[in-house]
């Protein structure tokens, strides 16, 4: 195959290394002048990134640079989301920056950049491909955590991202090494075909440990908290969406493509480690007063109900685990715009106290945020509870009812941290009022907010048969 039609196939994240190298030559002639146009910009390829991968839908399968990477209609619609979501992030981010003194365009460029890495994790076919979106990812995403150079809280979460981070990509590395030394190959197709050894096993379970640490899943979940803390809040936004989605989607390719025949044998780790990420995510966030860290454990929690659909090894689970985190990641994006929204006269707060009567003072926000909390608790009749009742199926056509008797547990102690956000929010006595704002993040949380509320009614049966097509 020509490169021509390799770049071709490849031409979101094509489109986006353009405006990678557009940015730089920019921000290198203008310097932080230019920074608020370059975001602006950066939002644009990654929406036209969206469009592009959306565009490509129904070209069928097709594979590009000697087989290394590969697109199949599923795919498509992942990397569109992903591309989507970050857009979205980048956008309502611009207020932020701004008040924050952290507008300077290299932002745009390294969310640009961990973009191009998860499109590319997600259309490898070939271990080598995979770990090179891997560290494009990764590599950025520490740079992002570490930002705001003149914070203590970002500098040592950036350090603990990176610290544990190169542990993970080792682990993962050294298993990928083992993979091709027991299967011959690092191509996704020939490991599928390999024969079972106790090497190439081994080397599946430690890829397994990296994956999980992108995936913020238990028990390689150390950095999330203090990550999610510690980092701007922008970037919080942005890690608990597009990478997350992209991670564990990731992840489902992985374990359901090279390695499906092998379900025997990972099955059960995958059921070990979501019910791990239930248990410590849903009682680790009833401690929490902060509320990015109260958001990052309840990501482990979900990221393990998504996970009940993978251990499940069936097309259904994957389906899913698809639905499960297209709906988990927009309603993350509502979230954290609440959390963008937290800004007096005096600076930014995160304390959930400091939501203090925000229902009474702004009701339209406080019914905005009650629908995402009760959305992404799974209660009915809002969107999440079809991604609650899709893995929970999955996980019962397994015979894995234990796993779903934990997420059922874990859903309930979730209540107990949801509804005291929605407690503070209409019951406490009002404290001072936050600064208007954006109309950036005014519209992603009114927007995500209808979502959540009409979801169920309007869109669960479209989505679902769309799913069950896009994964036969």
């Amino acid at each position: 195959m020509d490169l021509q039609t390799s770049f071709t196939i490849a031409a979101p994240e094509a489109l986006l290394v353009g405006a990678v190298l557009f940015g730089v030559l920019a921000g290198a002639i203008f310097g932080d002048r230019f920074s608020g146009w370059i975001l602006r910009a950066s939002v644009l390829a990654l929406a036209a990134a969206a469009g592009v991968s959306l565009y490509q839908f129904g070209w069928g399968e097709q594979l590009a640079f000697g087989g290394g990477y590969g697109l199949g209609d599923a795919v498509r619609v992942i990397k569109a989301g992903v591309y989507a979501l970050a857009a979205l992030a980048l956008g309502i981010s611009l207020t932020y920056l701004k008040s924050e003194r952290l507008l300077r365009y290299e932002y745009a460029l390294l969310t640009l950049t961990a973009m191009v890495g998860a499109g590319i994790m997600l259309s490898a076919r070939d271990l080598t491909v995979f770990y090179l979106g891997v560290e494009l990812l990764s590599i950025s995403s520490y740079v992002l955590a570490a930002f705001n150079r003149d914070s203590q809280r970002s500098s040592e979460a950036g350090l603990k991202y990176f610290m544990l981070g190169a542990l993970a990509s080792g682990l993962m590395l050294y298993g990928m090494s083992l993979i091709y030394g027991f299967a011959g190959s690092t191509d996704y197709a020939v490991i599928s075909q390999a024969e079972v050894s106790v090497g190439l096993l081994f080397g599946m379970v430690l890829l397994i440990c990296g994956l999980a640490f992108k995936a913020s899943a238990a028990p390689f979940h150390m950095w999330t908290p203090d990550v999610y803390q510690g980092g701007p809040s922008s970037v919080v936004a942005l890690f608990a969406t597009a990478p997350k989605l992209a991670a564990v989607m990731v992840f489902a390719g992985l374990m359901m493509g090279p390695f499906a025949n092998h379900h025997q044998y990972w099955g059960d780790v995958i059921a070990i480690i979501a019910a791990a990420s239930m248990i410590v995510g849903a009682l680790g966030a009833l401690l929490q007063q902060n509320l990015k860290r109260l958001l990052a454990y309840s990501s482990i929690a979900n990221v393990g109900f998504a996970l009940i659909g993978l251990a499940a090894g069936t097309q259904q689970g994957y389906q899913a685990t698809l639905i499960y985190m297209l709906i988990y990641s927009v309603t993350a994006l509502g979230l954290f715009a609440l959390v963008l929204a937290m800004r007096r006269e005096d600076g930014m707060v995160e304390a959930v106290s400091e939501l203090a009567g925000l229902a009474r003072t702004r009701p339209v926000i406080g019914m905005a945020v009650s629908a995402l909390v009760f959305s992404v608790a799974g209660m009915p009749p809002l969107f999440g509870f079809l991604g609650k009742l899709a893995v929970f199926q999955a996980g019962l056509e397994a015979n894995l009812l234990w796993l779903v008797l934990v997420g059922v547990l874990a859903a309930v102690v979730s209540l107990g941290y949801y509804l005291r956000i929605l407690k503070v929010m209409w019951f406490d006595p009002p404290g001072k009022d936050f600064i208007a704002p954006s109309f950036g993040v005014s519209l992603a949380l009114t927007w995500t907010a209808v979502g959540a509320g009409i979801g169920l009614a309007v869109l669960a049966g479209p989505l679902t048969r769309f799913v069950e097509v896009l994964v036969p």
